[in-house]
């Protein structure tokens, strides 16, 4: 486990922070479970990628520590996400997450997969 304050590797947005900790709060989630951010393979484009809560980190894992949040990403998944922003859309095109990769070298139209 490396654990890190710096949130060099994934930024998260103050906007996309807030909707973490309102929907955590909506579902109960407790306090000290973090987001689990990944990529596994599938969609259109290779790549898609993965957000759900977890009560703890697994092993390899990179802790990410955000403002009022955690993040928890596996390490082949960090290979695909360093430099990512997530962030949280609200306006006409749709209402979800976004994640800004500057790693991905092709995208869907939807913004759900990558390939790289």
């Amino acid at each position: 486990m490396t654990e890190t304050n710096n949130t060099a590797e994934i930024t998260v947005t103050e906007k996309a922070q807030k909707e973490i900790k309102k929907i955590m709060d909506e579902n109960k989630i407790p306090e000290n479970y973090g987001l689990r951010v990944g990529v596994k393979g599938g969609g259109c484009s290779g790549l898609t990628y993965q957000l759900g809560f977890d009560a703890e980190n697994k092993e390899g894992d990179t802790i990410i520590n955000s403002d009022l949040v955690k993040l928890y990403v596996d390490g082949k998944s960090l290979f695909y996400l360093s430099g990512t922003k997530l962030d949280f859309s609200d306006g006409l095109n749709g209402k979800g997450f976004v994640f800004n990769n500057p790693n991905a070298k092709k995208t869907c139209g939807c913004g759900d997969s990558f390939g790289v």
